[in-house]
């Protein structure tokens, strides 16, 4: 009988891409293997992403640049979920500011909506995603409208984005300079809200989804909010030692290096009166103090620190602060 792996007992992976598949134009190593490898093992592949400043056919064709297995309905992008939120609470028709991507423009036109581009063609609702040509006159025209009475929703809130060169700033960097002129938030279509989670399952016919992503505050909480299984890799913007810190609401079930470690057991976490075990490392916390036993490199080291603080520290609403001591192995 095969050994069982990470992935046993899922029936598809919805992975995001930014972070986990690519990191700006170039694959993650190993990536695409692990990607090409599980129809193999019996499990379905959707994208699931917050980026909206492509269509999910450029974006597939794209994966499909990089040897990964994309049909174009295998993408399943916040610019998708933003215009569905328009055609649930708008009338078709209704004039939407698109500050964002022709991709986007593309998408609210196909449920029915009519795009305008200024604010002063009265539009009845501004949709915000990420372009990286952006400029200050875009992100003037959605404050004029939105002070003088539209709606605004947001395709995603991610602050920041992956590139090859570091961390870039992202779509949510961008709104967050639209709410300082408008004082207050936009509604938020895709992640980190469970609807898009949903959706994806859906077009899959996937009932234990697995969700991927780099990102806790976004892939790890919409994945949560979905009721759905999360994994972390450490491929793209958060850490093993952002995970410890994180609020309950975006703790991952698993944590992984990489894509490959899918098919792979996941180490068994242990808790025996106090004390957590994963593989040779071992965590306690006594008096608020963390104190691990292990290789800061060793991922099994983080996963029994987080498993450890998360015991002692079960319900969060804002981030944690442990004080962490590091004892070499005996």
């Amino acid at each position: 009988m095969p050994a069982e792996t990470l992935l046993t007992g899922f029936d598809a992976v919805l992975a995001d891409l930014d972070g986990v598949v690519y990191a700006g134009p170039h694959a993650i190593p190993g990536a695409i293997d692990a990607l090409v490898g599980l129809a193999g093992a019996g499990v379905k592949l959707g994208y699931v992403t917050n980026n909206a400043s492509r269509t999910p056919a450029h974006v597939a064709a794209h994966l499909r640049e990089l040897g990964a297995p994309a049909d174009d309905d295998q993408v399943v992008s916040s610019a998708q979920a933003g215009a569905a939120l328009l055609a649930e609470k708008f009338p078709k028709g209704s004039k939407v500011l698109v500050v964002g991507s022709a991709a986007l423009v593309r998408e609210i036109e196909l449920v029915g909506m009519t795009s305008v581009r200024s604010a002063k063609d009265t539009p009845d609702v501004v949709i915000q995603g990420f372009e990286p040509t952006l400029g200050w006159e875009a992100l003037a025209e959605a404050a004029y409208a939105i002070n003088a009475g539209a709606a605004w929703i947001a395709t995603n809130t991610d602050t920041t984005i992956p590139q090859p060169r570091g961390i870039a700033p992202g779509n949510g960097a961008l709104v967050a300079a639209v709410r300082a002129a408008v004082g207050h938030d936009p509604l938020v279509a895709g992640k980190p809200e469970a609807p898009l989670f949903h959706t994806a399952a859906k077009r899959f016919g996937a009932g234990s989804p697995l969700v991927v992503g780099d990102r806790l505050d976004t892939d790890i909480l919409g994945g949560n909010n979905a009721g759905m299984a999360t994994a972390l890799v450490l491929t793209g913007v958060d850490s093993a030692e952002s995970a410890l810190t994180a609020k309950s609401a975006e703790r991952p079930r698993f944590i992984i290096e990489t894509l490959k470690e899918l098919y792979q057991p996941y180490p068994e976490v242990v808790h025996d009166a106090g004390r957590v075990t994963c593989g040779a490392a071992a965590a306690a916390v006594h008096d608020g103090v963390l104190t691990v036993t292990g290789n800061e490199n060793d991922v099994n080291a983080w996963r029994a620190a987080c498993a450890a603080w998360w015991a002692a520290v079960p319900e969060s609403d804002t981030l944690t602060d442990p004080q962490l001591v590091w004892k070499d192995p005996d």
